[in-house]
């Protein structure tokens, strides 16, 4: 099983272009681990690192990888982090995700997760701006995924069905 720090240093290097200017920043990364530990739930029904996600005010957080990060703010994170221990089948998730969210911006990702009933339900009825520490359920995000997806095949088929 990859680590959260593992994983994002793996966004990270997959992302950042110095060429292009592209880069990843925290707020970024974080939600890309959302979407990486979500699409592996569904996918292979099992987590893709064990660490637990808290739905945080600007979104799902691993507080390990924040602790990492937490001194860079909003500038690009550095591409010097190692991205070892990822399994190749895990590793083939995580392309999927780099080609669905990949070009995103961070506040863009943001909205998406706030969205998502997996943080909004953990996060109740708290203010917008509230601290909230409560881990997001593995179960939650996984049901949400598999009805999520389930709902889109359902809906790919009824269109060409009506064709």
């Amino acid at each position: 099983m990859a680590t959260p720090i593992s994983v994002a240093n793996w966004f990270i290097h997959r992302l950042t272009n110095p060429d292009s200017g592209d880069n990843v920043t925290h707020l970024k990364v974080q939600k890309l681990l959302y979407f990486a530990q979500a699409w592996h739930l569904m996918l292979l029904e099992r987590p893709l690192f064990e660490e637990g996600m808290q739905a945080w005010a600007h979104g799902p957080v691993v507080p390990s990888v924040f602790h990492v990060f937490k001194g860079l703010g909003w500038e690009a994170l550095p591409v010097d982090g190692a991205a070892e221990g990822i399994d190749e089948e895990s590793e083939e998730i995580l392309e999927q995700v780099v080609d669905i969210y990949g070009d995103y911006s961070a506040k863009r990702l943001e909205q998406m997760t706030h969205a998502e009933d997996p943080w909004k339900l953990t996060r109740g009825d708290l203010p917008p701006e509230a601290r909230c520490e409560e881990p997001i359920k593995l179960e939650l995000i996984r049901d949400y995924y598999l009805r999520t997806y389930a709902e889109a095949l359902n809906g790919q088929k009824a269109a060409q069905g009506s064709h």
